[in-house]
């Protein structure tokens, strides 16, 4: 934990809470790290919000939800949960051990949200605002306000369409947990080349927008004849 704490250049007054945060619910109810997860991708999406507000003062509201899913998607936050080497951190119930949770992308990406919600709670807006900024500078840098960064259900839509193929349907497979720690499994087929995929997130439009966007790597490697 004194390497993740250096490479996020924020030292935890109360460790319990850092080691909370990297507890999986798999462990148990109570001291998981669900609630600070919750609260984790609210005040990143606050964060990243505000500052691309600021960078692109002509950009709609449209464009900036654009910019905004880029920064935050999942893609992203699970290289950043690589680079904290968290998969080593993770303190997992048995059942998420023998199957190899530690190495589980949504289990990584969750911690690392978490970790942000236990910074807020422990030093406030101003301290978690400043890391977030400095851990996700190379990706709002990356950010050309004259891309039209459409979102992976639109592109998988395109891609779909100029080769007269069948459009993708979603399917809401099962819910689970209750209220804010609600997470929706979303199944997505492509019948035309009988490929699916499920995504689960904590929202349907979120686990719909990951399906797309695995969906679009794998049709790059299968192109249409």
């Amino acid at each position: 934990m004194k390497e993740l704490q250096k490479k996020i250049n924020y030292q935890f007054k109360n460790k319990a809470l850092l080691k909370q945060a990297l507890t999986h619910r798999s462990i148990g109810k109570g001291n998981n790290n669900e609630r600070l997860e919750f609260l984790g991708d609210s005040v990143l999406g606050m964060v990243v919000s505000c500052e691309l507000y600021k960078r692109f003062p002509r950009a709609d509201e449209g464009k900036l939800s654009r910019f905004k899913s880029y920064v935050v998607r999942r893609q992203t936050l699970a290289l950043l949960a690589a680079r904290l080497e968290l998969s080593n951190l993770l303190i997992l119930g048995l059942g998420e051990l023998k199957s190899g949770g530690y190495n589980r992308e949504s289990i990584q990406v969750d911690a690392v949200e978490a970790i942000l919600g236990a910074i807020f709670l422990e030093a406030g807006f101003d301290v978690v605002n400043a890391i977030i900024l400095d851990l996700f500078k190379e990706y709002i840098d990356e950010i050309n306000p004259n891309d039209t960064l459409k979102d992976f259900k639109t592109q998988l839509q395109e891609h779909l369409q100029k080769f007269g193929q069948t459009l993708p349907k979603y399917q809401l497979v099962k819910t689970t947990g209750k209220d804010h720690n609600a997470k929706f499994m979303v199944n997505c087929l492509l019948k035309d080349q009988s490929i699916q995929v499920e995504q689960e997130a904590k929202s349907i439009k979120r686990a719909e927008q990951m399906c797309a966007e695995i969906l679009l790597e794998r049709l790059k490697d299968k192109p249409f004849s």
